[in-house]
């Protein structure tokens, strides 16, 4: 089976600087969903057709072959810029690269009931309520299948055919020598050749055309706007969603969570409402993660709970607590056990088992031992005006409120500093650093003030 995914075009309405196949959805461009669902069903080839070299062939898998329809003359002329890269002898599967929600196990039946009927083509067709917008299928006193009128003008149907609610999808399969045989016969139609063109030719030629209903219309549902796209992203994270439930997972309030394609959850995980799980993050069991938490490329372990908080490409491991109002950027790694509480904010640091931040605290550039406190307040000064420098804090340390770790510097095992201490010399093991200026009260300051003034 080879498949051929549609993706030059003359443009879309999304109004946007960003090619229309390469916005996100779902944690994936547009364009690897389809290609995603042909690799998926089993195609020896999948092919691109672009209008261009760039970014969108950049983004395709490694093994997609790509090729290039020079001039936007419709998507027949599109299969005909493929042509030298299908297999003449396969059974080729044509579709939009704008339809995201197409699923694998509709390629592979679809190839199936192709190769069954012995058909020069198959369509995939939908009874709508409302067709408006797409090509009628029209056929004969028998039932078979005649040709396909598209709707693009008004002029280019009449009121019968207007009438019709049986409407082609845009997803084919074709027997690929007769196929581009007949390509080569398909007058053009204002500028560009259409595919379902070749159809008449096929029946002329004694070539049986088959339909597949598609029970489902969202299945292959286009995307040409932005309103459309989110229309779209309902679905997709209807269904993303509903493979988590079913899998032993909870999703408090699913209507305010978002979860993308490539996110793992073990079982028993609960994900409390706002939340939002996006790219490779993993998640394992018995963790809590939300209410409102945005958790980005990261790991968390069981039994981890992450409350209102901002997580980028860390690592927390099992048992640890994270929030509420915490910030962990990229780099992080909380140990076992260790904990990053309310306001703190971490960034390349490593946090040992145990050892908790529990409050209105910067980590930065920081290597921390097992069961340390950080006093509130406290920070790693790791940047001097002109490089980063890291901070090593040994196990089982007792920071001070207010402490400022003024880098590179190392505390060593079993230390305290005392509060509103800046630390800007190593501290031995089992020591007490007090590094701040002594406290000196000058008595009746309030009312020589007063005097001061009042003479002013």
């Amino acid at each position: 089976m080879n498949v051929v995914i549609l993706a030059a075009g003359r443009g879309t309405r999304m109004r946007s600087a960003t090619p229309k196949l390469l916005h996100d959805f779902c944690g994936r461009p547009l364009i690897d969903w389809p290609v995603a669902a042909a690799l998926s069903a089993g195609a020896e080839r999948v092919i691109v057709v672009v209008a261009e070299e760039g970014p969108l062939v950049d983004a395709l898998p490694e093994g997609v072959l790509v090729a290039r329809q020079a001039q936007p003359d419709g998507t027949g002329g599109a299969v005909l810029a493929a042509a030298e890269q299908i297999d003449r002898d396969a059974t080729v599967i044509v579709l939009a690269g704008d339809v995201p929600l197409v699923e694998p196990s509709l390629l592979r039946e679809l190839a199936a009931a192709h190769q069954r009927s012995d058909a020069a083509a198959t369509m995939v067709t939908m009874v709508l309520a409302n067709p408006e917008g797409y090509g009628r299928v029209v056929r004969d006193a028998d039932g078979a299948v005649e040709r396909v009128v598209e709707t693009k003008e008004p002029s280019g149907a009449s009121a019968a055919e207007l009438a019709i609610n049986e409407v082609n999808t845009g997803v084919f399969a074709f027997s690929a020598a007769p196929l581009l045989e007949a390509l080569g016969g398909v007058a053009p139609v204002g500028g560009e050749l259409y595919l379902p063109g070749v159809l008449p030719l096929l029946r002329a030629g004694g070539g049986v055309l088959a339909t597949l209903p598609a029970d489902d219309p969202a299945l292959l549902a286009g995307v040409n706007d932005r309103a459309q796209l989110a229309a779209a992203r309902v679905e997709a994270q209807r269904r993303i969603q509903e493979r988590h439930m079913l899998a032993g997972v909870t999703i408090v309030e699913p209507q305010s969570t978002s979860i993308d394609v490539d996110v793992e959850i073990a079982p028993d995980t609960v994900i409390e409402p706002c939340t939002q799980l996006r790219g490779a993050t993993r998640i394992g069991s018995g963790a809590t993660v939300g209410p409102h938490t945005t958790v980005i490329d990261s790991l968390i372990g069981d039994g981890a709970q992450v409350i209102h908080s901002h997580l980028v490409s860390c690592e927390l491991r099992a048992g640890v607590t994270v929030g509420p109002f915490a910030y962990l950027r990229p780099g992080t790694l909380l140990r076992e056990r260790a904990k990053a509480g309310t306001f703190v904010e971490v960034k390349n640091s490593d946090i040992g088992a145990g050892t908790k931040v529990p409050h209105l605290s910067y980590i930065g550039d920081a290597d921390i031992g097992e069961q340390t406190n950080i006093g509130a307040g406290s920070i790693t000064a790791n940047y001097d005006g002109y490089a980063k420098h890291r901070t090593t804090i040994g196990a089982r340390v007792k920071g001070g409120v207010d402490t400022a770790y003024v880098a590179p510097v190392s505390v060593g095992d079993d230390a305290w500093t005392a509060a509103g201490s800046v630390v800007t010399g190593d501290v031995p093991p089992g020591a007490l650093a007090i590094a701040r200026a002594r406290q000196h009260n000058v008595e009746g300051y309030s009312e020589r003030r007063a005097s001061d003034v009042k003479d002013a």
